[in-house]
């Protein structure tokens, strides 16, 4: 097997073919690896339903237990159960996952201690370059890790869902909701695990779909970015008269929403009314002005409620390193991405659709209007949504969407992350892929006339 760790660890994950790209005997490497760089006596392990899953857990389970560490093996969980398992045992974790990629791709989500995060610029980079050491000892198909002079760590099971559904129902008030429908679509991932144990008891009526844990992804993939894979939640919220519908992805840390009448609820929106939530929490406990979080390319409804609220929003790029440690240095009590990832102070800001899913049933539970008029305060600008091209020289083309606009008057640029550009009510940013020859567009304008007219302007440069 030739492997090329540059392919398979990326930015915040190591992700990958099984077992074209990686096996037990990498993943046991980087089990001894991932204890020598983040060091720690004990480490908490757990895995999703993809068939490889548990033996790939395992076998990094016994490499770090081959450096001295005693592992938590918590089973199946989703991704932000087994953060609550590193936040409330202050151990550092590893999630086996490769969230909504195809049957085929697994992956590894690592975190330090108390779930802060490893990325490339946090020990990944690290635990890469030494597992890449021992890989040219490689014979028989199988990575040499070296001896350890440690005396080997121990191997023990622990249940965590249920603590994990406690923590989350006491970060929300739904004692007093009012009865709700909710149409539940766990695509065949982790939802069908934790959702049946935090929702026990609430006064909803649950329809769950495709519940059974299968890896194979049978009826969809679990994606819910792609609308394709919502198209069946619509049609079930319209067909039982849900008040709302929950779609969550593979490892079950994002949730999307989709209101009574079958259309999909922008993240944006659900970052805004998380925010208004938390903000409220937050001054309710004399926290004057609560920084949020949002990321660049969330609409610009986040920002003006935030600041409506008398909370402090705060800009970062795109991904959850930047996200967390922004989190880190401004205290922020929320922080939303437009991929529909949600951190919250109060789950070591790691992310957790759950929760967000939580603040969305109470909010809508605690008043008698529809989810479609209870979000449309804040649903103030046409989007594109995210926009893909492929593009050979994404520098060059990038250039010359900034030599288009610049020069307008009253247009503002800044390369925070990719190319933004903004004039007076509209914006638009272009960011390059890390992995893919692709230019990601997002566009937002105050009415769906403008916005059109600036997505197919920037195209017609991007793919001229």
């Amino acid at each position: 097997m030739v492997r090329d760790l540059k392919q398979l660890v990326k930015a915040y994950d190591v992700r990958g073919v099984v077992p074209d790209q990686w096996d037990e005997s990498l993943a046991y490497a980087f089990g001894a690896a991932f204890v020598e760089v983040v060091g720690g006596s004990a480490v908490v392990v757990g895995h999703d339903m993809r068939p490889s899953s548990p033996s790939l857990s395992r076998a990094f389970a016994e490499g770090a237990a081959s450096r001295g560490a005693d592992v938590v093996e918590i089973g199946l969980c989703s991704t932000d159960q087994l953060y609550y398992a590193s936040g409330s045992l202050d151990l550092p974790g590893a999630m086996f996952t490769a969230s909504h990629n195809p049957a085929q791709y697994n992956g590894i989500k690592l975190c330090r201690a108390g779930a802060a995060p490893v990325g490339q610029d946090t020990g990944l980079s690290e635990i890469r370059e030494l597992v890449e050491s021992w890989l040219a000892a490689e014979t028989d198909g199988k990575v040499h890790v070296p001896a350890s002079d440690a005396t080997p760590g121990t191997l023990s099971a622990k249940e965590t869902l249920g603590g994990y559904a406690d923590h989350l129902r006491k970060l929300v008030d739904l004692t007093a909701i009012r009865p709700l429908k909710v149409a539940v679509d766990a695509g065949n991932g982790m939802g069908g695990h934790t959702v049946p144990t935090v929702f026990d008891g609430l006064p909803l009526d649950v329809v769950p779909m495709y519940f059974e844990l299968d890896g194979t992804f049978p009826n969809h993939e679990a994606n819910p970015l792609d609308p394709a894979n919502l198209v069946d939640l619509q049609a079930k919220v319209r067909e039982v008269g849900a008040d709302l519908g929950l779609a969550f992805d593979g490892d079950a840390d994002r949730c999307f929403v989709i209101d009574e009448n079958g259309d999909p609820v922008s993240p944006s929106a659900i970052t805004a009314l998380v925010a208004e939530r938390e903000i409220a929490r937050a001054q309710a406990a004399g926290e004057a002005n609560p920084t949020i979080i949002h990321n660049l390319i969330t609409s610009w409804t986040v920002p003006e409620v935030v600041r409506d609220l008398g909370g402090v929003p705060v800009r970062t790029r795109v991904g959850h390193s930047f996200i967390k440690q922004e989190m880190a240095n401004t205290d922020a009590v929320f922080g939303g991405e437009h991929s529909a990832h949600y951190y919250f102070r109060d789950f070591w800001r790691a992310d957790t659709g759950m929760l967000a899913a939580l603040h969305v049933l109470a909010a809508l539970g605690g008043q008698d209007g529809p989810l479609s008029a209870l979000t449309a305060k804040y649903e103030r600008y046409a989007a594109s949504g995210e926009i893909n091209s492929t593009v050979a020289d994404q520098a060059a083309a990038t250039e010359k969407v900034r030599a288009a606009y610049a020069g307008l008057e009253g247009v503002t640029t800044d390369e925070l992350d990719g190319l933004t550009v903004a004039g007076p009510d509209w914006w638009f940013n272009l960011r390059a892929s890390n992995t893919e020859p692709l230019l990601r567009l997002n566009a937002e304008a105050k009415d769906p006339a403008k916005m059109a007219e600036l997505r197919d302007g920037v195209l017609a440069i991007v793919r001229g």
